[in-house]
C-alpha cells in the first residue's frame, strides 16, 4: 500500500498513475483528492497538522498498514530574495518542507510496528544547486536533504529505508503554477530576474516527461537496497550534481552561471 502526496498533479500524479498501473495500491493524497486513472483519491492539505493526521489515520484504518510514502507534495515560488516577503518564504517552505515532515511523523508509528516501510521524498537538483531568483524554493529542497539524511540514521534499525529522489527539469503545470513576487516600480534585479526566471521556465517546458520520475521511483520501491539518493532528469543536469561535488566552488559557480541565467 502506497501513499502519494501532491498527486492531483504533476510528478506526485505521474507517480500514483504508474505505480497503481504496476498493481500496487495507491492512495492519492492532495488538497483537491482527486482521482486520475483509478488510484484512491484523498483530501489531504500537507500544510495542515490535522489534516495530515486523519488522513493518513484513515488510510491505516482502511488498510492496516503503509508499505511506502512517495511525499511529492510542493510548488515554487520566484523572485529576488531581497523583495519576497516572509510570509511568502515562510508558505514555500511550509508546503515543501514542513508538508513532508508531517506526513513522515504521522506514517513512521505504523511503519515500525510493520517492522518495514519505504519513504521516497521528491527532492530536486535545486536542493544541491541553489537557484538563482528561487532562493526559497532552493532553501525548502536544502532543508529536506539534511532532514532525510539524518531521519534515515533513526529510522534504519526499524527496517525503515529512506530515499531522496532529484528531478531536474520535467515538463508539467509546476512551471505555469509558479508564484511570482510582486516587485518594486524600481526593481534593481528587474533584468537579471526576468533572464533567470525566463531561463528556468524554458529548461522546463522542454523538459522530460513525468513518466521519467515515476519510474525511478517504481525502481527504488522495488529496489532490495535503495539508494539514499539518485537524480532523474537530463544528463546535463545530473552532470552538474557531480560538479558540485568535485570541482572547486568558484569554478563550479562560474561554469554553472550560464545554464541558470545569471
Amino acid at each position: 500500500m502506497v501513499l502519494v502526496t501532491g498527486a492531483s498533479s504533476g510528478l506526485g500524479q505521474a507517480c500514483a498513475d504508474l505505480l497503481h498501473q504496476q498493481g500496487h495500491h495507491v492512495v492519492g493524497a492532495s488538497r483537491r483528492g482527486t482521482a486520475s486513472s483509478g488510484w484512491a483519491p484523498l483530501v489531504v492539505d500537507v500544510d495542515d497538522d490535522a489534516s495530515v493526521a486523519a488522513g493518513v489515520a484513515s488510510v491505516v484504518d482502511a488498510h492496516g498498514r503503509i508499505d511506502a510514502v512517495v511525499a511529492a507534495a510542493g510548488w515554487g515560488l520566484a523572485g529576488a530574495v531581497e523583495h519576497t516577503p516572509i510570509e511568502q518564504a515562510i508558505a514555500q517552505l511550509q508546503t515543501n518542507f514542513w508538508g513532508a515532515v508531517r506526513v513522515v511523523q504521522q506514517v513512521l508509528p505504523t511503519m515500525r510496528r510493520q517492522g518495514a516501510g519505504r519513504l521516497v521524498l521528491v527532492s530536486s537538483i535545486g536542493g544541491i544547486i541553489g537557484i538563482p531568483f528561487q532562493a526559497f524554493y532552493s532553501a525548502s529542497k536544502f532543508a529536506m536533504e539534511g532532514y532525510a539524511e539524518a531521519l534515515a540514521y533513526e529510522v534504519a534499525p526499524f527496517a525503515i529505508d529512506v530515499t531522496l529522489v532529484e528531478p531536474g527539469n520535467f515538463a508539467t503545470g509546476f512551471t505555469g503554477a509558479r508564484v511570482q513576487v510582486a516587485p518594486p516600480a524600481d526593481d534593481p534585479y528587474a533584468v537579471a530576474s526576468a533572464k533567470a526566471i525566463a531561463q528556468m521556465e524554458r529548461d522546463e517546458e522542454h523538459g522530460a516527461p513525468p513518466a521519467d520520475v515515476a519510474r525511478c521511483v517504481s525502481k527504488v520501491l522495488s529496489s532490495a537496497r535503495p539508494p539514499r539518493r539518485v537524480s532523474v532528469g537530463p544528463l546535463d543536469e545530473r552532470m552538474g550534481l557531480m560538479g558540485k561535488r568535485l570541482l572547486p566552488f568558484r569554478l563550479f559557480e562560474r561554469a554553472a552561471k550560464p545554464s541558470l541565467g545569471v
